[in-house]
């Protein structure tokens, strides 16, 4: 029976939940994860575990922050005058904010504090500073 390697396309399913136990995210209601090995599409600790994984084999790993979102950056917590958010937004701790930049891109923030003048975003992943677990199962190599 073949063993995922580097550069193998697999379906996995998975179940990832913080060190608390809460789940954050699961693809075991929707289609599993299709994914490339190799390509930085997974984070480090998700793609080192499906490697040497059988088809229909499954597994719990617990990923370190260091090889899944990394530790918080201060560098990504920006102030924010309130006069500069649009009129219809209230802001609140944990919203969602999309900024453009001249260029085009979309960058995406969370608040993480509200002031009276201002507002704290923080460009962080949700998910940077924690440590995960996953549940794994692979479904295919392809």
């Amino acid at each position: 029976m073949s063993q995922v390697k580097e550069n193998d396309t697999v379906k996995v399913h998975y179940t990832g939940k913080l060190s608390n136990g809460q789940v954050f995210d699961s693809s075991l209601e929707r289609e599993p994860l299709e994914a490339t090995l190799g390509q930085g599409m997974l984070i480090p600790g998700f793609e080192k575990a499906i490697v040497d994984m059988k088809v229909n084999e499954k597994k719990t790993v617990n990923i370190p922050k260091e090889e899944a979102y990394g530790e918080v950056n201060k560098e990504l917590f920006h102030e924010v005058k309130k006069e500069q958010l649009p009129d219809d937004i209230e802001p609140q701790v944990g919203m969602g904010l999309t900024s453009r930049a001249e260029d085009g891109r979309e960058y995406q923030f969370r608040i993480a504090e509200v002031n009276e003048d201002n507002i704290i975003v923080d460009g962080n992943h949700p998910l940077a500073g924690q440590d995960l677990t996953f549940e794994l199962e692979l479904i295919e190599i392809k």
